[in-house]
């Protein structure tokens, strides 16, 4: 399987996409807007959901995922990503992407370029795909300590 090389934005005009692609657009569009509304309707309505990020750790459960984008949106540093060098993986009502995230992270006059390996799962739920799971890794520990510290408020 060769890995897909055109990146999800967020920017993407939804009506051109295949539903697992709109899902994955949603996603970075509500992150790289900083859209905690548009990214709480991402997410599965259910409580058995789950998160493994560079940020929150682990986290399950709406309102666990829902506080660690809080923190990021609301947080002083500017943070956007873009989802590249993925492969999709569906099987009925279940899909995968498994792929590269790069990006910026802004705080003043300071930036930092983020490389994060991420995994989202996405069921579909009442004729929408809805993410189920995250799981996003740095390869460099450095990297992961700075942006911990720059995304934390009064750091």
């Amino acid at each position: 399987m060769n890995p897909e090389r055109k990146p999800i934005t967020g920017w993407e005009d939804p009506g051109t996409l295949i539903p697992p692609l709109r899902a994955l657009s949603q996603f970075y569009n509500a992150f790289n807007n900083r859209d905690l509304d548009k990214m709480v309707e991402n997410w599965a309505p259910t409580e058995e959901i789950s998160m493994a990020n560079p940020v929150g750790g682990i986290k399950r459960g709406r309102q666990e995922i829902k506080a660690v984008y809080e923190r990021i949106f609301q947080g002083p540093a500017q943070v956007s990503v873009e989802f590249y060098d993925y492969t999709l993986h569906q099987q009925q009502d279940i899909f995968f992407a498994v792929g590269r995230e790069r990006g910026e992270s802004r705080r003043g006059e300071t930036s930092m370029k983020l490389a994060i390996r991420t995994t989202r799962i996405f069921r579909l739920l009442d004729g929408r795909w809805r993410q189920v799971h995250h799981h996003g890794s740095f390869d460099e520990p450095e990297l992961l300590a700075s942006y911990q510290k720059a995304i934390q408020a009064g750091a």
